[in-house]
């Protein structure tokens, strides 16, 4: 059998460090309510677009969202109560972008997977707090792909990407546009963001109780914000921009039948050559997009999408065209720069579980540079993951501010689908991965497991990168100034504060 004509099966991954063996595991439920039709985020309307331009406002907002039957629930979005809008940008083009806070407490914007400055990044040292607004230019310049915007306000990302503040960041450029895929956005080309949640009284989410160091799970799954979703499939093929916006749970997806389906592009680019699978693993922050085939259904017909056995999203056949298009079998040409001579080898060593997770032997710190790499230098970068087979977790691993190139897996090659840009890869215990990273923009940017708790609590570190024409000093934040605006916000004492992270450095006898 050809490549081109290969199913893969499998899930590829250890299975024993599944996050089905967690001591704190949370599966899945059926939901016992009525289906709801799926919700698809509209895309946010430009402020103003030009041959050269576009701008847009992103605000960040407290609302109520009906999730539920009965009390609505209170939720955190970007220009809606709940996730967002999809902000659509163009290749080549310039953006500007103004964000707006207002939430009762700092945040931050993240763009996930987009290619920046550190200033324009979003990470932990560019807070916007309540009532204000920053505007954000810079240059698209990446491939074609489904990225994400998201909080990333140390220690607090996770409860506020638990509040909602998560949504689908499409990236378009002409060499994407001339391919015969699914881009009706809306009718066959539909963002699926893949969340859980737990509802307690009156259809309320309460992160606290809910805290587990090792990553906040809940026993219903929320697919753009709807519970027990289903879809109206109208067109023969559908395009589904699928994003693990979990806080901690991996989503191991097929569907009923095992329907087979092709997967086109990973985190940050259309795969070199497309992929077919019956089954689909996803860790916390990579993206998928896959076309699924329905022509062998009927009207009338039903077919369910899986996260393991639990149903999360149901497909309801109607009349269709036929299509006889054909994806291509080559869709992206790597141009990953040449390894720079003599440069070092980035070592990065993901350890323990709970509390006590670390990079390199350390917890995070704001004011500390953990490596540095020259811009424009192209270096190797080895990320272990230390857990033991037995009892160990996967980690999924998260650079700022570049997209990088999986070269192998403990020597190895890497798995199919890996043969695009990527900015988040999975590792299992005991292995190596190894990458080729190089960055477009100067900055300070971390790198991160992305179990959001697991970066919360320390299993984080940061990159100096800088520009040998044009050198900078940046100014980092310290932890002791953000602690003491979440204080002020939430009307407590500094010594009174309770966020997430902060319990895996008192544990350890650590201060933030």
């Amino acid at each position: 059998m050809s490549e081109e004509d290969k199913v893969y099966k499998d899930y590829f991954y250890y299975e024993p460090a599944f996050n089905t063996h967690d001591g704190g595991y949370v599966p899945l439920e059926e939901p016992n309510i009525p289906q709801q039709k799926l919700k698809i985020p509209e895309p946010l309307k430009p402020d103003k677009e030009t041959d050269t331009d576009m701008y847009y406002t992103v605000i960040s907002e407290a609302g109520e969202s009906q999730i539920m039957p009965g009390i609505k629930t209170k939720t955190w979005g970007y220009n809606q109560p709940l996730l967002g809008k999809t902000i659509i940008f163009k290749r080549s083009k310039n953006i500007h972008v103004t964000v707006k806070n207002e939430l009762p407490e700092l945040t931050t914007y993240h763009w996930h997977g987009l290619n920046v400055s550190g200033d324009i990044d979003g990470g932990c040292h560019t807070p916007v707090y309540p009532g204000e607004s920053k505007v954000l230019n810079f240059k698209c310049d990446q491939p074609a792909a489904t990225l994400w915007l998201h909080a990333h306000p140390c220690p607090s990302t996770a409860e506020q990407v638990w509040h909602g503040l998560a949504t689908a960041v499409v990236v378009k450029d002409e060499h994407e546009a001339s391919l015969p895929l699914p881009r009706n956005y809306g009718v066959d080309d539909i963002p699926l963001i893949l969340q859980d949640r737990r509802f307690h009284e009156d259809n309320q989410w309460d992160y606290h109780k809910d805290y587990d160091p090792d990553g906040v799970q809940g026993p219903t799954a929320m697919i753009n914000g709807t519970v027990n979703p289903y879809f109206d499939v109208t067109t023969q093929k559908v395009r589904f921009r699928i994003l693990d916006g979990a806080n901690r749970r991996e989503w191991r997806l097929h569907f009923s039948d095992d329907l087979e389906f092709t997967q086109i592009t990973g985190d940050g680019s259309l795969l070199t050559h497309p992929v077919k699978f019956t089954h689909l693993m996803l860790t916390c922050a990579e993206r998928a997009e896959i076309v699924v085939d329905f022509s062998n259904y009927k009207p009338g017909d039903e077919v369910i999408l899986y996260s393991d056995d639990v149903p999360i999203v149901h497909f309801r056949i109607h009349e269709f065209a036929k299509d006889d298009s054909k994806i291509p079998n080559d869709l992206f040409k790597m141009n990953a720069p040449e390894v720079t001579p003599d440069t070092p080898t980035h070592k990065i060593v993901m350890s323990g579980m709970d509390e006590e997770v670390a990079i390199n032997d350390k917890k995070f710190n704001m004011q500390r540079i953990d490596t540095k790499q020259t811009l424009g230098s192209c270096e190797i970068w080895e990320v272990t993951n230390s857990n033991d087979c037995d009892g160990g977790m996967i980690h999924p691993y998260h650079m700022h501010g570049c997209l990088f190139q999986v070269l192998s897996r403990d020597g190895k090659e890497p798995y199919p689908n890996e043969t695009g840009l990527k900015d988040t890869i999975a590792v299992d215990p005991n292995e190596t991965v190894k990458l080729k990273v190089w960055f477009d923009h100067p900055g300070v940017f971390m790198y991160h497991c992305h179990i959001i708790e697991h970066e919360d609590g320390g299993m984080m570190a940061q990159i100096e990168v800088q520009d040998p024409k044009n050198p900078q000093k940046f100014n980092l934040m310290d932890m002791d100034t953000l602690m003491n605006a979440f204080a002020k916000e939430r009307g407590v004492k500094p010594s009174e504060l309770n966020l997430g992270g902060m319990e895996c450095y008192d544990k350890m006898n650590m201060k933030m």
